[in-house]
């Protein structure tokens, strides 16, 4: 594929309304989006996971035979291979000699609730296609069921399983609070109709709730516990990193039985109600987010094998031509060096696969191992992959964090004592500044943006480093991690926004939309989570713009108004420069803007 022409790309300065759509029936359906102190302390005193795992020990031990054994796919396991939940549920299918059923259920609500975007409900829907193709090679139906009112869910998927006469139900762990509720509720009213229902954990290498600290309390910090996590992958890497087997093939008869022949003939979705892509959007989408697990494979297998490209910055295909094999300096083993620089694909661009389940954790790591020709996963700061083996490490620990103290997945901060933070009213009316009220179900608001928020959303703040990183969200639903840091610390400490307003905003418009990570990197940069940034410590926008984007290319790509300057003017623009450019000044003084961030946190309630 040719190398993009920057003269053709579309306007980077539109607004970013004009690509995606927010739900209409988001103002109508009732959810609170922040619980008050009391209700999350309850929450984490008692925490869903283990009582969720607690009801599937206690239910039902040996179900009478059904007629088929149903999976349930979700969000965040779209794969046939390397399937916990899928392969058990296979293996019960040929056990009992009835056929397997794969289900999923679309649920516009929990997507409201959940600040779901349109971009990561169209990439669902495509990988889905791609888990349905291959499923059908297999006699295996893939079904389909929209389900309108959230809190009815566990009993219409209840219901669809007595009506099809199954007493076996599959599905992989999701770890959010709302999620775990509802499966507690699975367990409980499967067991009255003698349905064994099994949930089990995927998404981790290592599964969340395991690992300690000596004094048996959850980790709060990195590093510790990705040393824990080394160690007891080390220990037991066959069990850690077995690979599942696909599903074996149901009986082609099953095509003419009158009970599943009809879900062979149902038709995905072309989008959800509420959650539909612009055309010229969704063909965008389509180029640089290819869907399913062979392209995951192939996106991994490139990021061990070959080397990085400048032409592969930006909005193109992560499968274009031209990809040079390398032994000595490919982006894996270059990783350590060159992972926060943006002006090339020096990342493994796979985060959008792992957030949907496209390829598994285990496989990533799997991979490191065969290419190292070793049995010793390698996860030091001294080299590539021991460094990307820290992500995937990071990736878990967030998830352990939203297990251990669920109230991070209720809209709270980690670190209570900053609820107080008078944060800047960022509408023009309606909530929203002045802190965390109880009595308010959304702080974060769903009134009309004020400037500062909406000048940050399109990328016009007249900082170049910033206005690159958010119109790189808008143009290609993903930008890289430097970048997300810059701008989500900008918006918290700079102009003093509430977390949360950001958290929502990347939820609603990157592809890879993952509440444990999204949740975990907001916090870090509002300095309110597990291990964060020190709020004292405050990203410099300019001298971050010399480490993310050294030689100015990224910020001249998406930052056009600007693309004939070099050096500190293109990082800083003086103000005549930047307008006769058409560029805007800077919507605040970094310098006493930083003195305003330390001073509120130093003294949260206080101006």
């Amino acid at each position: 594929m040719a190398k993009r022409s920057r003269s053709s790309s579309p306007d980077r300065s539109e607004s970013p309304t004009k690509k995606t759509r927010t739900p209409e029936s988001s103002v109508s359906f009732p959810h609170r989006k922040v619980a008050t102190a009391t209700a999350a302390a309850a929450v984490d005193a008692d925490p869903p996971l283990s009582k969720l795992l607690q009801a599937v020990k206690g239910g039902v031990k040996s179900p009478k035979k059904g007629d088929a054994v149903v999976y349930w796919m979700r969000m965040s396991d779209q794969r046939i291979s390397d399937n916990r939940a899928l392969s058990m549920a296979s293996e019960q299918a040929q056990a009992d000699k009835v056929p397997l059923v794969v289900i999923f259920v679309f649920s516009p609500q929990d997507y409201i609730a959940h600040d779901r975007g349109a971009r990561r409900i169209d990439f669902t829907i495509r990988n889905l296609a791609c888990v349905k193709a291959a499923l059908l090679e297999l006699n295996i139906p893939l079904h389909t069921i929209k389900h309108q009112v959230r809190s009815t869910l566990p009993q219409a998927v209840v219901s669809f399983l007595s009506d099809l006469s199954s007493t076996s139900l599959y599905a992989n762990i999701e770890y959010e609070v709302d999620e775990l509720r509802r499966d507690l509720k699975i367990c409980s009213l499967a067991k009255e109709k003698g349905i064994k229902a099994t949930f089990v954990h995927d998404k981790c290498v290592i599964e969340p709730g395991l690992l300690h600290t000596k004094e048996n309390k959850a980790y709060a910090v990195y590093s510790p516990y990705q040393r824990n996590w080394l160690a007891t992958l080390q220990g037991k890497q066959d069990h850690y990193l077995h690979e599942s087997p696909r599903p074996e093939a149901n009986d082609a008869k099953i095509k003419d039985n009158k009970k599943f022949s009809a879900f062979f003939g149902s038709e995905l979705p072309d989008s959800i109600p509420g959650f539909g892509l612009d055309p010229e959007d969704k063909k965008k989408m389509e180029e640089v987010w290819p869907a399913g697990e062979d392209v995951a494979s192939q996106m991994l297998d490139r990021f061990l094998h070959t080397k990085s490209r400048s032409s592969q910055m930006g909005a193109v295909s992560p499968l274009a031509d031209g990809a040079a094999s390398s032994d000595k300096a490919t982006r894996l083993l270059k990783y350590g060096e060159e992972r926060d620089i943006a002006t090339k694909d020096t990342t493994s661009r796979l985060s959008p696969y792992l957030a949907c389940g496209a390829i598994s954790a285990r496989e990533c790591i799997r991979a490191t191992l065969t290419m190292q020709k070793s049995k010793k996963v390698d996860g030091g700061r001294e080299t590539g992959i021991g460094r990307w083996v820290q992500e995937v490490a990071w990736r878990d620990f967030y998830v352990n964090i939203l297990v251990s103290f669920p109230r991070v997945s209720m809209g709270r901060p980690y670190l209570e004592k900053y609820a107080k933070v008078v944060w800047e009213n960022h509408q023009e009316e309606g909530a929203g500044g002045g802190g965390y009220s109880e009595d308010d179900p959304d702080p974060v608001g769903q009134g009309r943006e004020g400037e500062m928020l909406r000048r940050w959303k399109e990328g016009k703040t007249g900082v170049p480093i910033v206005d690159a990183g958010m119109r790189c969200i808008k143009e290609m639903g993903w930008a890289h991690n430097r970048f997300r840091m810059i701008v989500a610390m900008f918006l918290t400490k700079d102009l003093m926004i509430d977390w949360r307003v950001g958290e929502r905003y990347f939820m609603q418009n990157l592809i890879d939309g993952d509440l444990a990570s999204n949740n975990g990197g907001w916090q870090w940069s509002a300095s309110t989570g597990v291990d964060p940034a020190p709020y004292f410590r405050i990203f410099n926008p300019y001298s971050q713009s010399k480490k993310a984007d050294p030689t100015g290319e990224f910020i001249r790509a998406f930052v056009p108004e600007l693309s004939k300057l070099r050096g500190e003017e293109l990082y800083k623009p003086p103000p005549a420069v930047a307008d006769k450019l058409g560029y805007p000044q800077p919507i605040v003084d970094h310098y006493s803007a930083r003195d305003r961030a330390i001073r509120r946190f130093k003294n949260p309630g206080e101006e």
